[in-house]
């Protein structure tokens, strides 16, 4: 027999062919009353029935239950019918129940003469590409929340400390010192990414980004995770009192020192965190007249997480934080070892 006598039987079997080989779409034929005539590997593969499983059942086991109510699959059928396709962007249901996101269109199918036959839906799981730009979306959220927290601090920094400076070039220093503090901390978020960073990297970076010798800034304390907010905070806290220790107070001068101490006890059910900042062997200490910008960020920024408490002590310089640890403490990390003194 000649391999051409039979042109329709072998173009069904490559139409066969070629729906079986599409697995990664769900092609899916249905009769006029909405039941499932025809189901390729894709759909199978997706979708969890088997051929045999699925023939003859109304193709809306594959849409939600809320969609089923709502009549989604009569209206796909009515969009085919009257648009030539019925558009699909929603939730479907596999075998299990798991739900899964697909796209794809539903269209009409007709005879030679054009008598309206069935329907044909076509869809493909989208699910892990729609994850994607959902998680795309909330870092371009975070992203845009964190610019705007950014440049309200730069702004804060830039207005404030032109108030407080004497001149131009103060204030530029001032500016270029505390921003540079900023950016550090950010810097330091980032390598954790933007999740925490520890109490202990903090007070590393602000004595180094400030040149101060290891042995005039003593620091000691538990490992404690800090939120993003605290970090940056306590990042600019740190700046200012290394600066004016610097400048004014205990590491003015060489027999100068600046112990930094912090811990985490529980009290009543909740634990909570101290930090101390005590200057020794500076000059004598006098309470300012009238508080600069810095005073005022340390106090304002402390005062998010809890009481401060400032002591200009003739023998040096002392600020306490006494706060809850659940204000600072990263999430991801409230598992950390404390000390319960």
């Amino acid at each position: 027999m000649n391999r051409f006598s039979h042109p329709s039987r072998a173009r069904e079997r490559f139409l066969e062919a070629l729906l079986q080989s599409a697995i990664e779409y769900a092609i899916i034929a249905v009769d006029l009353d909405g039941l499932v005539t025809t189901w390729n590997e894709g759909a199978r593969r997706i979708l969890g029935w088997d051929e045999t499983e699925i023939i003859g059942r109304p193709v809306a086991v594959i849409f939600t239950e809320e969609d089923r109510e709502a009549g989604v699959p009569q209206q796909e059928m009515t969009a085919a019918l009257a648009q030539g396709h019925g558009d699909d962007e929603r939730w479907h249901v596999r075998k299990e129940g798991s739900l899964f996101w697909a796209s794809g269109q539903m269209m009409a199918l007709k005879s030679d003469d054009g008598e309206l036959e069935g329907f044909l839906k076509i869809l493909r799981d989208r699910t892990e590409q729609r994850e994607n730009e959902e998680r795309q979306r909330v870092l371009m959220h975070e992203l845009s929340h964190r610019i705007k927290n950014t440049l309200a601090v730069v702004q804060a920094i830039t207005n404030q400390s032109f108030r407080s400076a004497s001149s131009i070039e103060e204030a530029e220093q001032a500016i270029s010192a505390r921003i540079n503090a900023y950016a550090n901390a950010n810097n330091i978020l980032l390598q954790k990414n933007w999740r925490s960073a520890a109490m202990e990297t903090i007070v590393e970076a602000t004595a180094i980004n400030l040149a101060v010798e290891p042995n005039r800034v003593k620091a000691s304390g538990p490992s404690v995770n800090l939120t993003p907010q605290a970090a940056l905070a306590f990042s600019l806290v740190l700046h200012e009192l290394v600066t004016n220790a610097t400048k004014y107070g205990a590491l003015s001068v060489d027999t100068g020192s600046v112990e930094i101490e912090w811990s985490v006890r529980r009290n009543a059910g909740a634990d909570r965190f101290t930090l101390l900042w005590q200057e020794r062997g500076g000059p004598v200490v006098e309470a300012p007249i009238k508080k600069g910008f810095g005073s005022r960020l340390v106090k304002s920024s402390l005062a998010a997480f809890g009481d401060v408490f400032l002591d200009y002590a003739a023998t040096g310089f002392t600020i306490r934080l006494d706060a809850s640890l659940e204000k600072l403490q990263a999430q991801s990390c409230s598992g950390s070892n404390h000390d319960e003194g």
